[in-house]
């Protein structure tokens, strides 16, 4: 009887893995203003990657693409954050910014 109830609720799969993976976007309305600001902000910077391409150089270390850091910029001026270091600090536990 124990081992039927065990089968019932599901038992160990050793076959399943530990990690379970989640796409952030969809933890959020689908109508939710941050979505349509990002497709225009992607199109706009989008538009710009040329340029980009060209002030950066072919070697060397790689940098934080400019991409990322104007997202963020506009992220920390809609949301009224007080500087970069604590947006930097917040992006810890506010899902929203991913």
């Amino acid at each position: 009887m124990a081992t039927k109830e065990f089968l019932m609720r599901g038992g160990p799969n050793p076959q399943r893995s530990m990690l379970v993976i989640v796409d952030l976007k969809e933890q959020f309305p689908r109508d939710h203003p941050l979505r349509r600001i990002e497709e225009v902000a992607d199109a706009a910077l989008a538009w710009f990657s040329p340029t980009f391409d060209r002030m950066y150089a072919r070697v060397g270390r790689a940098s934080v693409p400019p991409e990322r850091l104007l997202k963020a910029s506009l992220l920390i001026a809609l949301y009224s954050v007080r500087s970069e270091r604590a947006f930097g600090e917040e992006l810890e536990y506010n899902l929203l910014y991913c």
